[in-house]
């Protein structure tokens, strides 16, 4: 799902490269379209899943090595929480970009960027100490 995702993204930003004005970088503006495209396959999926009654998404499996436990470990984690919460913390504290560019990037305010971050680090921190692990 995702090879195909980001090929869709790379494939619009191609047809719509005049519409980039050069406001911001051009990374944002990628990323912008990519999360945009995301939210419009999380819907077919939930659209999917309950018209055939299932949670999964067929043919997505990750295969377990030791190398990738940690990472599949901190995926399973960033899925508890919301697209939006999601989003917001790793385009933040996983990718290095500011508050502001990731409001541009979503398309939303300022403040809500910076509220997303904030409850999603506090929802992560609660769930690694009912897990025992304060994340520390």
């Amino acid at each position: 799902m995702g090879d195909e995702l980001a090929q869709e993204v790379f494939l619009k930003a191609w047809l719509r490269a005049s519409d980039y004005r050069g406001q911001g970088s051009y990374a944002a503006w990628l990323t912008g379209i990519g999360w945009r495209l995301f939210l419009d396959a999380a819907r077919r999926a939930r659209r999917r899943s309950a018209l055939w009654g299932h949670d999964s998404v067929a043919g997505e499996t990750i295969a377990t090595t030791d190398a990738t436990e940690a990472l599949i470990d901190v995926a399973k984690l960033l899925r508890t929480l919301p697209h939006e919460q999601r989003a917001a913390l790793v385009l933040c504290d996983g990718h290095g970009w500011s508050h502001s560019e990731v409001a541009a990037i979503l398309g939303m305010p300022l403040g809500s960027i910076k509220s997303l971050v904030l409850r999603g680090k506090q929802r992560l921190r609660a769930i690694l100490a009912e897990a025992g692990d304060d994340g520390r």
